[in-house]
């Protein structure tokens, strides 16, 4: 996956949104399910002209079925004629073509080193629950969880403050082979509205699978009074699955932002995202 764009090729930085309730996640699947990669890639070959060639996307983030994006960052290669004849109109063709539920907001020529996946600094994700006694708002339904006992806001905050850092999520994880764990979650935090609604910030260098709906379910635990502030913690000291930390639901997650550095510091940023991390202290890491 190169950090510059192929003699003749334009990269572009796509910003975009989705409501994932419809999709199978972001990335394309075989089987012909729908997914938000190849509704882009396919409304781009259209309304290019260019049925036989697929330009494929770079996502910031994978989301999975049903997790719903606000800023989402891409960007794909386009031969520079390609670019050069269609760049004033595509933004407006793509939305002729694109289905309601998937919306691009701009379309531009990305700096040189930019990589949507590894030039990316961090990751915000939100997840909306409700404790109302009566529900969910139904205009809301697919994008805020109900929780059908009474939370203890201030306890969850306690809860999360445990987790903040770097650390090995394996506990929180869902593993990949030769994939690692270890991630600097760097914000994590929770704000009941005046609406009853409690918004999760969750905010990362980068999340392995699953780890958002993970920690919110663990800290649902606390809120519920199931268990103690402690224990979030204690279960992340223990880097191994607890049968107690239940995968939330998909649907009240939302990627709501992604951060990226200065043009300048591209390239040094891609360079350290493909490193493989090990924490302080670990075998093979003198000066981590």
């Amino acid at each position: 996956m190169s950090d510059e764009a192929e003699p003749g090729f334009v990269r572009v930085r796509m910003d975009l949104s989705y409501d994932g309730s419809e999709f199978s996640g972001w990335a394309k699947q075989a089987g012909g399910r729908r997914t938000v990669q190849g509704e882009i890639e396919d409304a781009l070959r259209t309304v290019t002209r260019t049925k036989d060639t697929t330009y494929e996307l770079t996502v910031a983030g994978r989301t999975d079925a049903g997790v719903h994006a606000r800023g989402q960052v891409a960007h794909v290669d386009l031969p520079a004629e390609l670019w050069a004849e269609h760049r004033e109109k595509l933004l407006k063709r793509l939305a002729g073509r694109l289905s309601k539920d998937v919306r691009v907001w701009a379309l531009t020529e990305a700096p040189a080193g930019f990589n949507a996946r590894f030039s990316a600094i961090w990751r915000r994700y939100a997840y909306r629950v409700t404790d109302n006694a009566g529900g969910v708002d139904p205009l809301l339904r697919d994008h805020v969880l109900w929780h059908d006992w009474p939370l203890d806001v201030d306890a969850m905050n306690r809860a999360a403050a445990g987790l903040v850092g770097e650390h090995d999520f394996a506990a929180y994880c869902k593993k990949r082979e030769g994939a690692t764990t270890i991630r600097t979650l760097q914000e994590l935090s929770l704000v009941r509205g005046d609406d009853g609604i409690i918004t999760a910030t969750v905010r990362a260098d980068a999340f392995c699978h699953n780890m958002v709906r993970s920690l919110i379910g663990a800290l649902l635990f606390v809120g519920d009074g199931h268990r103690g502030p402690e224990w979030p913690a204690k279960v992340l000291a223990a880097a191994v699955r607890d049968s107690a930390v239940h995968v939330v639901r998909p649907h009240g997650l939302t990627l709501e932002e992604v951060g990226y550095p200065a043009d300048e510091l591209l390239a040094a940023r891609n360079k350290e995202a493909r490193n493989k991390r090990t924490l302080p202290g670990a075998p093979g890491c003198d000066n981590c």
